[in-house]
Formats: structure tokens, sequence, C-alpha cells
């Protein structure tokens, strides 16, 4: 099928955000739709997160990540939405067609009506921390070993020392022990871990794996293979404690210390990027800098839960689809949207005043808070004001906007602020 086609919306990626926006599109009236997997199977990370904790929000019942893949995956097929799998994209350009290349068709060109990137994200590696010590094999990171465990079968190690307290790093200390490996502890480098508290409790707590936190790894020792790992504890500018290292003898090290948006398509045509979330800058609707072109998932910002992915995919889906039938508009004022006091970042970053009924602000603090309030202004002014008994880093948060709250606030420039106030 090697030439040019036509679809009116195109989906990069088959996983929990693209195939909920994939869904929602067709229910929103668009019947040609084309998703474009780049693996064997849709389903995306899923299909290798074999424990539960799934679902509870989107099909309130708890499941694994591969039946809750294929709940979505089942409602595709029974819309007869077309889906490629093998098929990888090489290019996105600012006109909206999409190059891919498969075994089955080919070198194709897709011209399409409007564009869902859902391309998830990727794991931060040794590289990118710069651990100090020799470079032996033993050395992976928390989701690749999951892969080779889960999907391919294959143990990766029996003495397992675990850097970054993650989720996927939470979870695979509980599934290595499942296994039958010892997993001497988790090293954390904040003072607080990174990973949800149930996964802190049900995978390190329930098996007494120590977690150490404010810790990192010091050195790694080891030829050909790992042998030992040296941690040490941090001061309040991350720098080592001398005199308090812990060595502890072991055969891999599992690295979970943080997700990256994986947008090279996107960069590549020019789309404004998000420096905080280093995924592309949306407004209310999801749509990025270009029109036309939408992000959602972990493409977009690193979520916590999936339930979450596929409630972003849903609305891309539906926006898209209102971008296709005529009914997105930019014309009326924008509200440019920032972070101040103790938030990390917070999604959209902007929107349009006619659009505010659909705004659902989403953002993470930097740190743990007790008792405090978000406060939300417009042009400095107080929009909104909530009590929160607590705030944590690893947990997104959300809050909703309606349009009359903002009515008063109309003019030709307008700036909301979200920030953390203490009581």
């Amino acid at each position: 099928m090697n030439g040019t086609v036509k679809y009116d919306l195109v989906i990069v990626g088959g996983g929990s955000a693209g195939l909920a926006a994939a869904v929602a599109a067709y229910d929103s009236g668009i019947r040609s739709i084309l998703v474009l997997e780049k693996d064997k199977y849709l389903g995306g990370i899923l299909l290798q997160c074999i424990h539960n904790g799934f679902g509870l929000h989107e099909f309130k019942e708890e499941m694994a990540g591969p039946e809750y893949a294929q709940r979505f995956i089942d409602q595709v097929k029974e819309r007869g939405i077309e889906c490629k799998t093998n098929a990888m994209v090489l290019d996105i350009t600012p006109d909206r067609k999409v190059h891919y290349s498969s075994l089955e068709d080919g070198y194709v060109v897709v011209e399409a009506g409007a564009v869902i990137c859902s391309t998830g994200c990727s794991e931060r590696t040794r590289g990118a921390i710069n651990i100090p010590g020799t470079r032996p094999s033993g050395i992976l990171t928390a989701g690749l070993a999951q892969r080779y465990l889960n999907i391919e079968g294959y143990m990766v190690g029996k003495r397992v020392f675990i850097l970054g307290s993650g989720d996927i790093g939470l979870i695979m200390a509980r599934r290595m022990t499942l296994e039958g490996a010892k997993v001497l502890g988790v090293a954390e480098l904040m003072p607080y871990s990174n990973g949800l508290n149930r996964n802190i409790v049900q995978c390190l707590h329930d098996y007494n794996i120590p977690l150490y936190l404010h810790h990192t790894v010091k050195e790694i020792i080891g030829k050909d293979h790992i042998e030992k790992v040296v941690i040490c504890p941090v001061d309040d500018n991350l720098k080592f404690i001398e005199g308090q290292d812990m060595t502890f003898e072991v055969d891999t090290l599992l690295l979970s210390v943080g997700l990256l948006p994986n947008n090279p398509l996107l960069e590549k045509i020019g789309v404004r990027m998000h420096p905080k979330t280093k995924g592309p800058v949306v407004n209310e609707d999801l749509e990025t800098s270009i029109p036309g072109i939408f992000a959602c998932g972990n493409s977009l910002h690193v979520h916590d839960l999936v339930d979450f992915v596929s409630a972003e995919g849903r609305l891309a889906g539906k926006n898209a689809a209102r971008f296709l039938n005529g009914g997105l508009g930019d014309d009326t004022a924008v509200i440019d949207i920032a972070p101040l006091n103790g938030i990390g970042y917070v999604l959209p970053s902007l929107t349009h005043l006619d659009s505010i009924d659909d705004t659902v602000l989403k953002f993470r603090v930097k740190q743990p808070y007790n008792n405090v309030y978000i406060n939300i202004k417009v042009n400095g002014q107080s929009v909104k004001r909530l009590k929160k008994p607590y705030l944590l880093p690893a947990e997104m948060e959300n809050i909703p906007l309606k349009g009359l709250e903002l009515q008063a606030f109309a003019g030709d420039k307008m700036e909301m602020t979200v920030e953390v106030e203490e009581s």
C-alpha cells in the first residue's frame, strides 16, 4: 500500500490513551480513524503490568493491566476502528501528514484532518543521572526488568537493590520478591517517596523491604557484572554525607528514577514544549501549538493512574472530533495559566474563555504538604480557594473550573495562577 491515503483522524500510539481517544472520537461521529501502533499488539505498557490496581475509576472494579487494556481493545474492535500494529511512525508534518512504515504496507503517507499523539513515555537511564563507578552488566531500568520477567519469562537477578521509589520500582520490588529474589532495599534521593502510598505499603512494608529516604547510590562496583552497590545519605543540598556509606552485595541494580514524555515527532516540527513536564504545551482542548495536533496521556505529562490517562485520551478524542467538525473556537480571550508557590506544574498552560466550562486544572506539588489551601487567582484576585488535608508530589490533583467563576475577569490580558498557601 505504498503511497498516500486520507483519514479524518490519525492516532499515534495504541496504548490506554490512544485507544480511549479512538473510541471517544468514534462516539462523537468520526468514522474515518486510523490508529498506528509500533509494537506487535495494542495495549502499550499495560501488557507487561500483570499486577492489579487498574480500573477502579474507569470501570469501578479492580483488574490487571492486560485485562484493563483488553476492555479498550474490545471497544475499538466493536466499533470497527482501523488499527495497524507493527507500524512505525517516522514523521508528522505541521500540515498533519503522518508518515509511517510497516512490513505489511511499506512506506505510507497519511493525509489527516487531525492528529492525536499518545506515544507514552520513556524511562530515565543511568546515563541521565550520572551514577559513578564501573559500567558492568546487571544494571537496568525497572520497566525493562518488568518486561523481561512478565513478558519474556526471564529472571534478571537474585540479589536486587532498587534506586528510586517510583511506582514501577516499588511494584518490581514486590514482583522480584514473589519470584524468589532477595530485594535488599530501595533508596530514594528525596526525603519522601515518589510512589503512591498504597504501593509503599503493599510492595515494601508488606514484604519488610527497607526504604532509605534521602539516600542515593554513591558507587557501583564490579567488572563484568555488578557485584556491589554503595549507597549513602545526602544532605539538603543533595551532597553525600561522608562516613555513612552502606555496601550491599548484589547481582542486579534496578533504576526507577523517573519517566519522560516521548515526543521526538512533535519536537522535530517545532511544537512548543513545556519546560517542566517535557511534554507539549496544550490548551484546555489538549491542542498543541500547531492547530489540529493534539496530545494526551503520558506523552503529555506523566500520570499516576492509568484511569486518568484514559480519561485524558477521551477528552483528546472528543476535542479532535470537534476540531474536525469546526467546533473548536480560538478567537476569544486567552487566559495564561502559571504555577506559583509550591506547584511544580499546571496543565493546561492556557485556556480560552469560551471553553472554560470544560477546563480541569491538573497539577502536582513540589513537596508533601498537610492542611494547606490551593488558591487559584486571575489577575491577582482569588477565584477559588480549597482546603487540602494533604498534598503529595506522587499524586496528581484535579480541580474543575466553571465559566461563571471567571466572567468578572474578562479582559484583554488575563493570567491565572495556582499556588499553595500554608495556613
